[in-house]
């Protein structure tokens, strides 16, 4: 398995964009707890910390879709790069400046938010000229993608912790969106980034989403979030009364092992037929994971109970990826994959707010029927709309080059192949 990644990662650039990509996405990934620890250490409420990372994640839901559309329109170093730096001043004002004034808290923290680049739907436009247009290695890119999403969510608390032990919230606060805007640099300055062009798109207002595929895709994931967000939750509420903080930590190691582990092994083949009826599959065996959490056993056992939820989730990613590229209209790839991250991130904002009056009036038990009721809700999106998905866009040649896998046109790049298929990227 690790010896097919190890391959995709020798290829020139790949290493490069995929490492600046995951660091430049650290501040993201870190920026709820990084803020919860700031507001505690500024003498702040936990609703305080709550509401501003609320906020955060409200700005950061609206600023990806918008900034992916401008990285379509205008490329990715005219966009990535200064988005970068306005998102690491909001989180360096609010540092300096503290929660004193409300208003300045909140200011910065939807600064913050708004301007967060849209590096994860950048990288995936990028691996089809990365990876010279051959379907095989895109769709094992993009499963190894989803793997090292993992891993970012992994280390990224506990590089804030150190920082917090060695240092101070601040500077934690300060230093990981310093080494956000190293990261997004290192991916704006490499050849694939700066040869990167859209393909020409139709004029729309809607943009990606006068997809029909895209909007049933999109649909079936915010559920996929609304799940992911609950367990965090109902996680919490179980450990009170089985342990403490040792056991939500565990439950939640075991969800990202499991996974790591379905994400490796998913990348590890290649899969024949189309991905929509895959993604149908996928989800369905997601849901079916989610539902034995509701028995809430022993420790032990809601750890491994975990470890199976998270073991189809990395490999559904993946494959929506595909799903996506195949649905999003010419020239909107990067809008694409954010509208995704977006409706994602939403739906697990919506999924925690849910699990908490859940566990409240139903116990823990209904914190995760949140959750295997999510994932239940995105198979039946997927389903009702499955004769939608089955009619995905097609890849077409464009005047000069030729379009790659993900929608878009490299020039004049040694080494990166400007080559795609002419015909759909999966053959049904």
């Amino acid at each position: 398995m690790a010896a097919g990644y190890m391959e995709l990662l020798r290829t020139r650039h790949a290493a490069r964009l995929l490492v600046g990509t995951l660091v430049g996405r650290l501040p993201n990934g870190i920026a709820s707890i990084a803020l919860v620890m700031f507001v505690r250490a500024e003498g702040g409420s936990y609703s305080l910390a709550g509401a501003l990372a609320a906020a955060y994640g409200v700005a950061n839901a609206v600023g990806q879709p918008l900034l992916g559309r401008a990285v379509d329109l205008y490329g990715q170093p005219r966009v990535q790069l200064p988005a970068a730096v306005v998102s690491a001043l909001g989180m360096v004002w609010l540092a300096f400046a503290g929660i004193g004034s409300a208003a300045v808290a909140y200011a910065a923290v939807v600064v913050a938010g708004l301007f967060t680049p849209p590096l994860e739907g950048g990288l995936r436009a990028l691996w089809p000229s990365v990876l010279g247009g051959k379907e095989e290695r895109v769709h094992a890119a993009y499963a190894m993608d989803a793997v090292a999403q993992e891993v970012m969510f992994t280390v990224g608390p506990l590089l804030v912790t150190v920082f917090v032990s060695l240092w101070s919230p601040a500077v934690a606060l300060v230093a990981l969106n310093v080494l956000g805007v190293l990261g997004a640099l290192s991916v704006v300055v490499s050849e694939p980034s700066r040869a990167w062009r859209s393909a020409p798109r139709e004029a729309h207002w809607l943009g990606a989403l006068r997809s029909r595929g895209l909007l049933a895709l999109l649909g079936a994931f915010f559920f996929v979030g609304t799940a992911l967000g609950s367990i965090t939750v109902a996680a919490v509420a179980y450990s009170d009364e089985h342990g403490g903080a040792a056991v939500y930590g565990w439950m939640m190691a075991a969800l990202g092992l499991g996974a790591l582990v379905g994400g490796v092994t998913y990348g590890a083949r290649q899969w024949a037929g189309a991905p929509e009826r895959r993604l149908q599959l996928l989800v369905a065996l997601l849901a079916v994971c989610y539902l034995p959490l509701m028995l809430t056993v022993g420790p032990v056992g809601m750890t491994a109970l975990s470890a199976l939820a998270g073991v189809f989730l990395a490999p559904a990613i993946a494959c929506a990826f595909i799903v996506v590229d195949r649905h999003a209209p010419v020239g909107t790839v990067t809008e694409a994959f954010s509208w995704l991250v977006t409706f994602f991130g939403v739906g697990a904002a919506m999924g925690t707010a849910a699990a908490g009056p859940a566990v409240e009036l139903g116990g823990i038990t209904a914190g995760f029927a949140v959750a295997g009721g999510a994932g239940v809700a995105a198979l039946l999106v997927l389903t009702a709309t499955q004769r939608v998905l089955a009619s995905p866009g097609r890849v077409r040649a464009v005047a000069g080059s030729v379009e790659g896998v993900a929608g878009g046109v490299v020039e004049g790049v040694e080494g990166v192949s400007a080559g795609g298929p002419s015909e759909p990227f999966v053959k049904n």
